[in-house]
Formats: structure tokens, C-alpha cells, sequence
């Protein structure tokens, strides 16, 4: 592990580990930190993931963040949209998104606060959410962990389906709904819980399980011991920097801290 390293940095190595043994599935991270993960996971221990260079093409390493002066993609094949949604319909697909709220049971809402009718701030909207969430893997990235993003009763626009079972009609099943890491400045989590709770899977550096809990709207589960969160090598910063040449990483978290600095313990709200 490197010896010091900032809480971007350590967010996008997390990431990446949500790419780990996928198997040739097309990587979309959505986002600074996902796009970056994704990236990572391609070059180290994913190599046979597909990246697509965001236009209409395959790529056969990530194309770096930022204007790309004189790079020039390593082009491997034509990916029209048509064949981006093969893969997203037959299973074939991991994203990283970042919702702007996640509920206990893992649904997602990109849309809206407040009364879906006449909301208190509009956001982008359904997109392909709905049907993304049930046709293949999904991750997620929250980069400022809080009650308000982690609600304690149901997300107010239920627009990426999750586990509750409210929500699915008489006869359907959850069994296409593959959930499975959410990175946030506080912690990594996962749906490894019983009936799919939310779990603790690691604390970043500094960061008191009681903290996470107060920062979080439902009951979170965790072990008795909690693993801290893997920081980078030496290696992985090095094609971060690569893949990320404007340091566009550290514009993530405000001030972009260190990771291994002091963390205030959050206030219950």
C-alpha cells in the first residue's frame, strides 16, 4: 500500500473491486470515481471486461478522462447502441451509478426530492434505470454518505428496482435483480445480509462504525469485526494517474482529502 494517498483515490480502487470476477461483461461507471474504478479493474485484475470508448466503439484500454490531446484509443471493435443493449438485456453489463438516494431494500431514485407530483428538486429523471436494474449487475457510488441519501422509509421515486417485496405484483420474483457494492467516503457496503439487508463490508481509514450508522437512515448490519478499506499500491495510483492525467479525481470530495487524514464523527440527524 502506498503511504499516503487522497479519499478519491481510495474510493476508486474500491470501486474497482466491484468489477472483480465478472467475467466478460461490458463496464460502465458512471461518474469520475465508477469510470476510474472501471478503468483500474480493466488494467489489474479484469482484463477481459469491455470498455467502451463512451461514443461507438470497443476499446482495448480505457480511454483516459479529460480532453485527450494527443492520445489516440486503442479501437478493438464497432459497439452501436443496438449492441450496448444486448448486452444490457441478455445480463451482460455491470454499471456504477450514483443515485441521489437509496433505501434498506436497494432501490434507487435519479429523479426527484420530495412529492413526485410537484418535487423540491427535479433531477435527470426515470433514464433507463427501470429496466437497467433488473437486466444486469449494478453498483452504486454515493459520494457524500447521509440520512438524506440513505433514507429511512422508501426513496421518493422509486426509479431502480431493488428487493422490496412491495413492489413486486403477485407471481413476479426478484431473482433478475443483481445488486452489489456501494462505495461511499464513509465505508464500502454490500447486499450480503439476510433477505439482501444492506451490509457493512469495510470502513475507510479513520472511520468509526458508529459514524456510519448515525450517517445512515435504516439499520445497518455489520460484523463484530469490521476490515478496514484497502488502500491503493503504489501500481494502482500510478495508472489512476494515467487514466485521470487532469485530475479530475480530486474535484470528488471537497477540499479532496487525504484518506488516511482525521474524520469527524458525523451528528445524528
Amino acid at each position: 500500500m502506498s503511504e499516503d494517498f487522497t479519499l478519491a483515490e481510495l474510493m476508486i480502487v474500491a470501486s474497482s473491486e466491484a468489477w472483480r470476477g465478472n467475467g466478460e461483461v461490458l463496464a460502465s461507471g458512471i461518474g469520475v470515481v465508477p469510470r476510474l474504478g472501471a478503468g483500474l479493474a480493466k488494467l489489474t485484475h479484469s482484463p477481459e471486461l469491455m470498455m467502451t470508448d463512451s461514443e461507438a466503439y470497443l476499446v482495448e484500454e480505457p480511454v483516459p478522462l479529460g480532453p485527450r490531446g494527443a492520445y489516440v484509443p486503442k479501437f478493438s471493435g464497432y459497439m452501436s447502441f443496438a449492441r450496448v443493449f444486448d448486452c444490457v438485456w441478455g445480463g451482460r453489463r455491470h454499471v456504477m451509478i450514483g443515485p441521489i438516494q437509496i433505501d434498506r431494500f436497494g432501490q434507487t431514485n435519479l429523479s426527484g426530492i420530495g412529492d413526485p407530483f410537484k418535487p423540491k428538486v427535479q433531477m435527470l429523471g426515470m433514464r433507463g434505470l427501470p429496466g437497467n436494474s433488473i437486466s444486469h449487475m449494478n453498483s452504486m457510488f454515493v459520494p457524500n454518505h447521509g440520512p438524506r441519501v440513505f433514507v429511512s422509509g422508501e426513496v421518493d421515486v422509486v426509479g431502480g428496482v431493488g428487493y422490496n417485496p412491495a413492489r413486486w405484483p403477485t407471481g413476479a420474483s426478484d431473482r433478475h435483480v443483481d445488486l452489489r457494492l456501494i462505495i461511499t467516503d464513509l465505508c464500502v457496503m454490500d447486499f450480503g445480509g439476510p433477505r439482501h439487508a444492506i451490509r457493512l463490508r469495510s470502513l475507510h481509514p479513520g472511520v468509526a462504525l458508529e459514524q456510519v450508522r448515525a450517517a445512515t437512515g435504516f439499520p445497518l448490519l455489520a460484523e463484530q469485526f469490521v476490515p478496514t478499506t484497502t488502500g491503493p499500491t503504489a501500481e494502482q495510483l500510478a495508472i489512476i494517474r494515467r487514466l485521470d492525467p487532469h485530475g479530475m479525481r480530486a474535484a470528488v470530495i471537497k477540499g479532496n482529502p487525504s484518506a488516511l487524514a482525521p474524520r469527524a464523527t458525523a451528528k445524528p440527524s
